[in-house]
């Protein structure tokens, strides 16, 4: 709407008025007082315009309302009424962009693929593999992208000292996004043929999510951690330093309901006891207004609100609570619902520590190995670290954790930042 030049325009009426004023006063005794144009007088006050009760050429002919200047009803004035009676109109074609619609459900035919690929991964053949003797744990890194692969050199000179023997790596890119595939690193061809479009807040990151786990238990069965990263999370440690951490340190855990006792692991060297390592957040302020997002008694009565959990997308699960996320039907069929309050939206922040929380409450640790910056943030993202940040300093300080030994992983740092973070990574950041 093109709102018209105000300039000098409260003086300008001002003048219109007096002059109007002015000439209305000298003319009053000759002539009477037209009444607007802009209006129609009922007709009960027209019979006592008629036959007024006073001298016809007294003051009191009419009421102030009836005598108004004309100047009144000129053109700035009519503008002006007219912008502020389509206020309301305007209120309610700019509402639906204040309350956007919730993002559209999940298509029928993906929920199908999922289903199909999620039954194969926990069919027995697959759900009751174990480890031979002679076999070698891994580790899965299964890396969530919807851009190219920005740390790709410094995760590949963070494999090149690992053996092949024990990880294996697996990437879910979106597929309407166009992303380079780096030929010479580690992540060539380990993109999971079965991605699917995702969006930010929205069940889709749950999905694919589920899809990374069930492609890495159907392809390796000896992968017995599966760490959940993203294209902007960094290694803290060297390889070697994390695979201790992960399966035979036995002081790597600080909780204080840790158990460090040698009887506490397998023979594989997995911890029986806390073997995943996912937040779990039951007292958080904005935790009602994020339970009741799709609808008041919607998440009823399948996910009480006593039992809605909050924590960081990006976890490291064992084998057995990743096949219990596989196999979830019951919860996935609530918090793939879409919201209706997309500022209090973000499913994968809830989906996966209410999960595990309600099916294996004493099997995690409630704490992330992932450090993220919540300080600063803006419109629902952690800080992102910026080139002239990085230092020995800023990696020493992301390790410390109140948890455990050290923090695994961290995020998020801006692509630029990969320079100085190579320039780092012999001498500090795999230097354990």
């Amino acid at each position: 709407m093109i709102i018209p030049r105000a300039r000098n325009s409260s003086s300008s009426r001002l003048q219109r008025f007096n002059i109007s004023s002015s000439s209305s006063s000298s003319s009053s005794s000759s002539s009477p007082i037209p009444c607007p144009r802009l209006f129609t007088i009922p007709l009960s006050l027209q019979g006592c315009i008629r036959h007024p009760p006073f001298p016809p050429n007294s003051s009191r002919l009419l009421p102030s309302f009836f005598t108004a200047p004309s100047s009144m009803f000129s053109t700035p004035f009519i503008l002006s009424f007219s912008l502020l009676l389509s206020l309301p109109i305007l209120f309610f074609l700019v509402a639906p962009s204040l309350h956007p619609h919730p993002l559209p459900p999940i298509s029928l035919p993906d929920e199908r693929d999922d289903l199909r690929l999620f039954h194969r991964a926990t069919s027995p053949s697959f759900a009751s593999s174990h480890l031979s003797s002679s076999s070698s744990p891994k580790i899965a890194f299964l890396f969530l992208t919807n851009t190219d692969l920005h740390f790709a050199p410094l995760w590949n000179r963070f494999f090149r000292a690992a053996k092949t023997s024990h990880y294996n790596i697996y990437v879910h890119a979106d597929p309407t996004v166009n992303i380079t595939r780096p030929n010479d690193t580690v992540f060539f061809d380990r993109f999971i043929p079965n991605a699917k479009r995702t969006f930010r807040a929205s069940a889709t990151l749950i999905s694919a999510t589920r899809r990374l786990l069930a492609s890495a238990i159907l392809d390796d069965p000896a992968n017995a951690y599966f760490a959940v990263l993203s294209q902007y999370c960094i290694p803290l440690h060297s390889f070697n330093y994390i695979y201790r951490s992960l399966f035979t340190s036995k002081k790597f855990d600080l909780s204080p309901n840790s158990d460090h006792d040698s009887s506490d692991l397998t023979q594989y060297g997995v911890r029986v006891k806390y073997k995943s390592f996912i937040e779990i957040i039951s007292k958080e302020p904005r935790l009602w207004k994020r339970y009741v997002a799709r609808g008041r008694f919607v998440m009823m009565p399948e996910v009480p609100f006593e039992e809605f959990r909050a924590g960081s997308q990006f976890f490291v699960l064992t084998r057995k609570h990743a096949l219990l996320v596989v196999k979830d039907r019951t919860l996935w069929r609530k918090f793939k619902l879409p919201c209706y309050r997309a500022d209090e939206c973000y499913p994968e922040e809830h989906y996966f520590p209410t999960l595990l929380s309600m099916q294996d409450p004493n099997g995690v640790t409630q704490y992330t190995l992932t450090r993220v910056n919540w300080t600063g943030t803006v419109a629902g993202h952690p800080y992102m670290y910026k080139p002239k940040e990085v230092s020995a300093e800023l990696i020493y300080e992301l390790r410390k954790s109140n948890y455990s030994s050290s923090y695994l992983f961290a995020r998020k740092f801006s692509p630029d930042c990969l320079r100085p973070l190579l320039g780092i990574a012999d001498s500090v950041i795999f230097r354990d």
